[in-house]
């Protein structure tokens, strides 16, 4: 294969130069044909060397102006250094659960590996969600570049969504004192998973979820030829391998004392990645190291469901305080970033939309408290319905993606604290005395129109009064109002204004 690449390529060498030679020595044509063989020698010649001769032997047998000579000679010591650079390693590392933020991370260091060598992903893993798992999976099935996953440091694990990972990769490795498997589903779809008396709509589900794992799984195994029957019982059974046994019945490639000796085994592999068979070459590789950025460090934050929460929450209120008292300006942009952000993190999360509507129809009921003489119902349901939703927003059983305990109790008492104000200002706005027509002009300013002896007229509020006074009252004098009697105010005169 390798001779007739070569052939082929030295026969485009020949051809761009007559090209040349004939009269197209001013066609950019003819440049890139140059340019063309030499990249493909580079890549394809089994013997690296014997094109360098045979190019220069071209060229030296025809009459090239300066101009054509230099570029020639620029082109041919840039393909020679390209055939001494050495070969590049691109290297990713997760540490903790797989989420969004993971998946943002490996997704996009992957495409950045292109035309790297190889891509060694270093894990240590509990496991995390289905979706994000799914999306890292696709991304290392359809990489240009190999992909090597690698179960490290000594005491690691690839767990759960983990050992799908490792199924999934071009190379599987693991260094000593590490394991992997226990891949059975715990809820990982998300939605809204319900169960009648008898509880077989909660079996079905988990049938099917089960059967669709471990469909997966073994579709994994059987594309890079693993054992799929260990495959199987990790999802089913929960099984559990350490390193020496899973490269003993074959379910990875092999054992590394550390990512050097795992470089060193791999050099010269011949692998398959994506309908390509690849050999590595890996020998005195560079290693890039690509961390975290502050794309990957936000989504890890936000997406934390604690943090979701309680923005969620922030939003609403800041919403609501704006609503209530138009002008403040800040709690309503505070509110609105808060509730745009939360909103991301959510649809990227396993959310229970029973739960979202529990926690917005207790809030509801809390504030309509305020307005509606309940006698606290609304209030104390709202507290429940808010409560309930709160623990059943994120629908997954993952202890890296629930919300936190502390938080809901401390919102939960948070709202308790503004039911219980709310309901006391409702009593006490019910137990003063209702005011209406003349009487809530008491305590209003105004000026008298003439002199007002005993009787006499006074504009308040816009409007023309009969009022009456004690004391006499020079005309175009501040008075207030401090009494009603049937159509007619009593008044006084405000000194010193």
């Amino acid at each position: 294969m390798h001779s007739q690449q070569a052939m082929k390529h030295s026969c485009v060498v020949q051809l761009a130069c007559r090209i040349y030679h004939y009269g197209y020595n001013n066609s950019l044509f003819g440049a890139l044909l140059v340019i063309y063989s030499f990249v493909r020698h580079v890549i394809y010649r089994k013997n690296k060397y014997l094109w360098v001769y045979e190019f220069a032997e071209q060229c030296l047998g025809i009459s090239y102006g300066f101009w054509h000579k230099l570029l020639l000679i620029t082109l041919l010591l840039l393909t020679c250094a390209q055939m001494t650079m050495a070969a590049k390693v691109i290297e990713l590392s997760v540490h903790g659960g797989i989420g969004p933020a993971t998946a943002d991370y490996l997704i996009r260091g992957i495409e950045k590996g292109r035309g790297a060598d190889l891509i060694l992903i270093k894990i240590d893993t509990p496991g995390g969600l289905d979706k994000s798992m799914r999306q890292i999976v696709q991304a290392i099935l359809t990489s240009y570049t190999p992909v090597a996953i690698y179960v490290t440091p000594e005491g690691a694990r690839a767990a759960s969504a983990g050992t799908y990972l490792l199924y999934a990769s071009t190379i599987a490795a693991m260094t000593p004192g590490t394991h992997l498997g226990a891949a059975s589903p715990v809820n990982l779809t998300g939605g809204m998973n319900g169960e009648d008396k008898d509880g077989k709509e909660k079996d079905i589900m988990g049938k099917k979820v089960t059967n669709d794992a471990i469909a997966y799984i073994r579709s994994l195994a059987q594309l890079r030829g693993r054992d799929a029957d260990f495959a199987e019982k990790a999802v089913l059974d929960a099984a559990t391998m350490t390193a020496p046994e899973a490269l003993k019945a074959g379910v990875i490639n092999l054992i590394a004392k550390n990512s050097d000796d795992l470089l060193a085994k791999v050099n010269g592999l011949l692998v398959n990645q994506a309908g390509r068979e690849i050999k590595l070459n890996t020998a005195n590789a560079e290693i890039e190291s690509i961390k975290p950025d502050w794309r990957m460090r936000f989504l890890l934050v936000i997406t934390d469901p604690t943090i979701a929460y309680l923005l969620l929450l922030l939003g609403i209120y800041g919403i609501f305080f704006e609503l209530m008292n138009p002008g403040f300006i800040a709690p309503g942009v505070i509110g609105a970033v808060s509730m745009l952000i939360a909103l991301y993190a959510l649809q990227l999360l396993p959310i229970n939309y029973a739960g979202l509507a529990l926690i917005l129809l207790g809030l509801i009921f809390i504030v309509a408290e305020a307005f509606v003489p309940s006698f606290g119902a609304l209030g104390l349901g709202g507290s429940v319905a808010f409560i309930i939703g709160s623990i059943l927003l994120i629908d997954t059983e993952h202890e890296s993606y629930q919300i936190a305990w502390s938080a809901i109790w401390a919102m939960a008492a948070a709202n308790i604290i503004v039911f219980i104000a709310l309901l006391g200002m409702a009593i006490q706005s019910r137990r003063k005395p209702v005011q209406h027509g003349t009487q809530l002009l008491i305590g209003s300013k105004g000026r008298s129109l003439a002199m007002i002896n005993l009787e006499g007229q006074a504009v308040i509020r816009g409007e023309i009064w009969s009022v009456y006074a004690h004391e006499p009252i020079q005309a175009d004098k501040p008075i207030i109002v401090v009494g009603v009697d049937g159509l007619k105010l009593e008044v006084r005169e405000i000194e010193g204004e």
